[in-house]
């Protein structure tokens, strides 16, 4: 989620929390216009964000908040007893322990994840690392008498296959793969987000025990949730406090249940030391190498109507620096140039049945062209940063 998202998010979350001790205290027109305003600054953030993910959760929270004015709105001024303020709020907290619990329910995927092993091109020590925490304790859990890492942590660049790799751990081992972004976790909606911590945890325990089958939950952004912060609300203690309490229990408690925590984050320096000692493995995610850059290039140009200039190895030389998702991206970019071409040469012909009108091949130049107007989105600054912080914490 964007941070101008999150400001939303977190500015609607205010008015709303205001209006709950409004209502509470019995101030009516202070209640409706808090109420209001957390609805309107929740409609923004829908309209601002269309694809959000959330915003299913948004449009219920509204229509929450739409229902108790109407009843604010209906009620006569001595409508504020106690006991209609608490029979209020506990209804309002009642819906929204309902959608919490639908979006989390929602976060689940019942079917294993789509991706093998085979998908994620390099990183074969990650992938070992991954086998030996997850995969072989999951199929033969008797030899591991001494116990195994719950609790691991991915750090690196964006856009060098964090998720991928989850989700194909997942798949290894016919798992549920429980995917959760920890900055939507943060919801400061009537207190939500120490409870949606609890309540994620337990679904996790649940599915593992009542199936039988193991549990991956990927917290992605995780530094979002657990970062250092001088600014800290007492909220967001708890949170992680929740958090730390839960993976402890993960650790300690649950060595019967088959459920895994895998942390995703691209700045690991924010993250506490009390978060890391929960997480035994902590594996750098780098920068595909040039035999990885070869690899991603053969995949993504076996797709693509290419002549016999171009050449993934070449290609791969050229782009020292750049992530995977960046490799895909300028694979992307070159076919999307090529189709516009393809579109506006039809144009200007005057064919409207493009049945008669042929794609050309892509080039070598093309690549050039979209590389050269291209950055990678990770620079060496970055690089150093995680180079030290990988000597002072990685466990691998």
């Amino acid at each position: 989620m964007s941070s101008a998202a999150l400001a939303l998010e977190g500015v609607a979350g205010k008015f709303a929390a205001e209006a709950i001790r409004q209502d509470g205290q019995g101030d009516r027109n202070g209640a409706i216009t808090s109420y209001q305003r957390a609805i309107d600054a929740l409609i923004k953030l829908i309209q601002l964000f269309p694809d959000n993910t959330l915003n299913a959760v948004y449009e219920q929270h509204c229509e929450q908040y739409k229902k108790r004015i109407n009843e604010l709105q209906l009620s006569p001024d001595s409508y504020h007893t106690q006991n209609d303020n608490d029979h209020a709020n506990a209804s309002i907290r009642a819906n929204a322990n309902q959608t919490t619990n639908s979006n989390l329910e929602n976060m689940v995927i019942k079917e294993k994840p789509n991706v093998n092993w085979k998908e994620v091109i390099g990183l074969e020590d990650v992938k070992t690392a991954l086998r030996e925490s997850i995969v072989y304790p999951a199929k033969k859990p008797e030899l591991f008498t001494l116990g195994w890492p719950r609790g691991i942590l991915l750090y690196g660049p964006p856009g060098c296959g964090k998720t991928m790799l989850a989700a194909a751990t997942a798949s290894e081992i016919n798992g549920y793969f429980i995917n959760v972004d920890a900055a939507s976790m943060m919801s400061k909606w009537l207190g939500d987000a120490e409870k949606n911590v609890s309540q994620l945890f337990h679904m996790a325990r649940d599915s593992s025990k009542k199936e039988n089958v193991p549990v991956i939950m990927l917290i992605d952004e995780v530094d979002s949730l657990l970062g250092n912060s001088q600014n800290e609300n007492g909220g967001e203690i708890r949170v992680k406090n929740q958090f730390l309490t839960e993976m402890d229990g993960v650790n300690d408690k649950g060595k019967n249940l088959q459920t895994y925590v895998i942390a995703a984050t691209n700045k690991p320096w924010k993250l506490d030391w009390a978060f890391l000692r929960r997480f035994s493995k902590r594996i750098y995610i780098p920068l595909p190498s040039l035999e990885t850059r070869v690899s991603l290039f053969s995949s993504y140009l076996s797709k693509l109507k290419k002549d016999s200039s171009v050449d993934a190895s070449q290609l791969a030389q050229l782009i020292d620096g750049y992530s995977a998702s960046d490799i895909r991206d300028i694979c992307q970019s070159v076919q999307l140039s090529v189709i516009d071409e393809f579109f506006s040469l039809a144009e200007s012909n005057g064919n409207k049945d493009l049945s008669h009108v042929q794609l050309r091949d892509v080039t070598m130049d093309d690549f050039k062209k979209t590389i050269k107007k291209r950055r990678p989105s990770v620079n060496a600054g970055m690089i150093q940063e995680y180079s030290n912080w990988t000597k002072d914490f990685s466990a691998t």
